[in-house]
């Protein structure tokens, strides 16, 4: 940048000389005012005091040496007073060691005498364009805070003692905080979560060659609401260039309307499926009759129109009674339910029921020799869901002359339970995509297989209600495995 075009930004800089030789007052005068600047001389210190607090001043040119009040006195007084003002000391060649104290307690730079015109507008621009960029770091802060102020989102920033740097009317809605300003207190006097004040202090400690951002969804209770929000947080450590922690980010974002619109889905969804589930059955009760003949002799083609649309039937009712169970799994009612389970007699109950199924499709289905396995507090039920689920999918994704294998073992505090077929096979793209609802591995191979995409969701689902955990392993064309840890102690297992 020139020095033309540094200048051209804004009104010309006022400068300041203040010096006790008059040949140097009026030398600098001479020369900035040649070059378009408004400058001012004072031949004392004290008289430079006074003229800097009349008015204001971009830049003051001070001489250390002078009788009286010292450089050093007025150069406390300026920064004091005005620590935008850029100040540089005129000096002597004998008070070198002075001017690099004087630039320690706050001079940008020094000149030494004599020096000519030229040294010194180098020295005056350069410190100009330092002046320019305080003041755009200065506005870009203050743009940056009104930005953060105006977010609907709460956002706080803290330092490494854990005081409060930033924290915008949003942040401060949320946690109910009513306390004037929280600008540099102790995040505890503002911040009264538990869990909050947790991720907090997991950020801070969280070494240097980690970086994880902390999710988590907490409700807070705010002043004048009816009822609590429900809030997601994330917090992540804030890091320099080298990597060394000097503080935390806290996101805040208000998710309660999110919260209520898919507690109505769900209300709704589960409505409608309780509501089709008995005429569903009774249509199939009926159709049943007629298939079976009690209603008259059937053609070949009758039978087959009524056959497939009794499958058509009956894989609504199935989607239906899905639902419910997500519904039921999802309101926590599950949670109420647990009993101490042996899990032995439950596998082996799971594989004896499914060999029919697994025998007609030409599949060998088999449990590996058990070990004694504690028991787990879980829900009967949903238990059995979960291994039905897992067999009744290695059966229908293994082709004709493939096997089923049912085990397992402890791992530390956790029973592990797993279910390998030889079968299709999941590529990797679509592991982290099947426990979405409603989706399903769709190719050349698995068109035909029917299902409702909502098996492994339920799956899922319970085993987050048992505080376990479900982990796939799978090679395409080679298998699949699926691995269901347990709590023997009911704590959630580490993924």
């Amino acid at each position: 940048m020139t020095e033309e075009t540094s200048l051209e930004r804004g009104p010309q800089p006022k400068i300041l000389v203040i010096d006790d030789e008059k040949r140097i007052r009026d030398g600098v005068h001479r020369t900035l005012t040649q070059e378009g600047f408004e400058v001012d001389r004072a031949e004392s210190g004290q008289q430079g005091i006074e003229m800097i607090e009349a008015e204001h001043f971009d830049m003051v040119l001070l001489d250390l040496m002078m009788p009286g009040l010292s450089g050093f006195d007025v150069l406390s007084h300026v920064k004091s007073i005005h620590p935008e003002t850029v100040i540089v000391v005129i000096s002597g060649y004998a008070t070198f060691e002075h001017s690099i104290e004087a630039m320690k307690k706050g001079a940008f730079d020094f000149i030494p005498k004599p020096f000519t015109p030229d040294q010194l507008r180098l020295v005056v621009y350069k410190s100009l364009e330092y002046t320019r960029t305080l003041q755009d770091i200065a506005h870009e802060k203050s743009r940056l805070r009104v930005l953060i102020n105006q977010l609907d989102s709460g956002v706080m920033a803290t330092d490494g003692e854990k005081r409060v740097a930033l924290a915008n009317p949003a942040f401060q809605r949320m946690i109910g905080y009513h306390g004037g300003s929280v600008i540099g207190k102790p995040v505890e006097s503002c911040v009264q979560d538990e869990k909050l004040m947790e991720m907090i202090d997991q950020a801070l400690s969280m070494p240097e060659d980690q970086f994880v951002e902390l999710s988590e969804e907490l409700s807070f209770e705010t002043r004048g609401e009816e009822q609590e929000i429900i809030v997601g947080v994330r917090c992540a450590p804030f890091r320099d260039r080298t990597g060394r922690t000097l503080g935390t980010v806290t996101l805040l974002h208000d998710i309660t309307a999110l919260k209520q619109m898919d507690q109505l889905k769900s209300d709704f969804v589960s409505m409608v499926a309780h509501e089709i589930r008995s005429p569903l059955n009774s249509v199939l009760a009926q159709l049943k009759v007629v298939r079976d003949g009690l209603a008259g002799e059937l053609t070949e083609k009758q039978q087959e129109i009524l056959g497939r649309a009794s499958e058509k039937l009956q894989a609504l009712s199935d989607l239906s009674t899905e639902l419910l169970d997500l519904a039921k799994i999802e309101s926590g009612l599950i949670t109420q339910e647990k009993e101490r389970l042996t899990m032995d007699e439950l596998l082996k109950d799971q594989v004896t029921f499914h060999e029919a199924k697994a025998q007609a499709k030409g599949i060998r289905l088999e449990m590996d020799s058990l070990p004694d396995l504690p028991p787990v507090l879980a829900n009967r039920a949903n238990m059995e869901e979960v291994l039905s689920n897992l067999i009744t999918n290695a059966i229908n994704y293994t082709p004709e002359g493939g096997r089923v294998t049912v085990s397992a073992d402890t791992d530390e505090d956790y029973l592990h339970i797993r279910v390998e077929d030889t079968g299709m096979g999941i590529a990797e793209e679509e592991i982290d995509q099947i426990f979405n609802r409603f989706y399903r591995v769709k190719n050349e191979k698995t068109m035909y297989i029917s299902g409702t995409g909502l098996g492994l969701p339920i799956v899922k689902s319970i085993l987050d209600a048992h505080n376990g955990l479900i982990r796939v392993d799978s090679v395409v064309e080679q298998g699949t495995t699926f691995h269901v840890y347990l709590p023997l102690s009911g704590d959630p297992p580490t993924p």
